[in-house]
């Protein structure tokens, strides 16, 4: 099978490319700075150096928040033939973290209380009211840029002041004492593999390990695992990070990191972290394949009409995948031929976790 990891080069793809070798026949790297998207009437094109991509059984895609677009873009083209260990709408929602905080608070997972405004008097009159010290952040933003930190009304004023001649729109947030750190679970499947605390220095809010912090191996309890693993789901996203802090009320969460670095985490917790992601890739893309091939060869006997007879009116199988657009649901054409549903006609939705039925009302 043939794999590739789009991305922007850095030391943690080399790593996950170089262990995905010991199970895929092939593997790139593709460098998302040289990747382009083609609208040419109704046809699509991804192009890597001006040719079109090869064909992968599956890709890894990933980066930071400016590429955000061209990864939505890029994955939801691909996702028809290809395994993608994030979906195409994790790049909009992830990279945002008004979104990701919109979308996880409708999930009721636990978040620092959290202010947006459209203006600055607005902004003024949240800060008379917050109690002190608060966080101020940009919507988007990685390893910890963007983050400001105000230790009084005065303080946080005088930033808004700053902010406001950039144009954009600020994130007024609660600020939780946990002594300088917090906790990035690694996510791959529905695992966390790994963990690590990671510890600020001198007087630096942020504990990001790329801003200088460091880190210490930590053994995450079954309520915060299960947190880190609602909030991957939640996202759409196999293989992440997500940033937690530890509160007196429980653990919340940061954000959700589609690109994490793996120094940290394989340095702090000894676990091959990029072993692990490449064993998941391999055997998530040989699940696809396999249920590929069925699907064709179930496509084939429906498209045939090769049926029995004595079971015309009986159930028909079709083993699949889902197929989503946002937050539609498309059927396979086999099925919305079969079932003969028109849309002048009202249907009965009947369903259940697990389980969902589409009746003729």
């Amino acid at each position: 099978m043939r794999a590739a990891i789009i991305s922007q080069g850095s030391v943690s793809s080399k790593w996950t490319a170089e262990a995905m070798k010991k199970y895929f026949d092939s593997v790139d790297i593709i460098n998302l700075k040289h990747i382009e998207i083609s609208f040419t009437g109704k046809k699509q094109e991804i192009l890597y150096k001006g040719e079109h991509i090869k064909d992968y059984d599956a890709i890894y895609a990933k980066g930071s928040f400016r590429f955000a677009n061209l990864l939505s873009a890029l994955t939801s083209m691909l996702a028809k033939d290809t395994y993608l260990p994030i979906c195409e709408s994790a790049f909009t929602i992830a990279h945002d973290k008004l979104l990701t905080q919109l979308k996880l608070n409708a999930a009721n997972i636990p978040m620092p209380k959290t202010f947006l405004t459209s203006t600055v008097i607005a902004a003024k009159e949240i800060l008379k009211k917050m109690n002190y010290p608060v966080i101020m952040k940009f919507p988007k933003g990685t390893q910890g840029k963007g983050v400001m930190f105000a230790d009084s009304r005065a303080s946080a004023m005088s930033i808004l002041d700053a902010l406001t001649a950039l144009k954009q729109p600020v994130i007024i947030q609660e600020y939780i004492e946990t002594d300088g750190t917090d906790i990035r679970a690694f996510v791959i499947g529905n695992k966390v593999v790994a963990a690590y605390k990671r510890i600020s220095l001198d007087d630096d809010k942020r504990s990001n390990i790329h801003q200088g912090g460091k880190g210490e191996s930590i053994v995450l309890d079954a309520k915060t695992k299960k947190i880190a693993l609602s909030a991957a789901r939640i996202i759409k996203a196999d293989i992440c990070g997500v940033d937690i802090l530890e509160s007196s009320k429980g653990p919340v969460v940061l954000e959700v990191n589609l690109s994490p670095g793996l120094q940290g985490v394989t340095k702090y917790s000894k676990v091959d972290i990029a072993d692990k992601i490449a064993k998941f890739i391999f055997e998530e893309a040989q699940k696809q394949k396999e249920i590929g091939t069925k699907q064709k060869s179930k496509s084939l006997m429906v498209d045939f009409g090769i049926e029995d007879s004595a079971k015309k009116d009986d159930w028909n199988e079709l083993i699949t995948t889902m197929d989503f657009r946002g937050e539609r649901m498309l059927l396979p054409n086999a099925i919305t031929k079969k079932i003969n549903f028109n849309d002048t006609e009202e249907v009965v939705f009947k369903f259940k976790k697990g389980k969902l039925i589409i009746e003729k009302f």
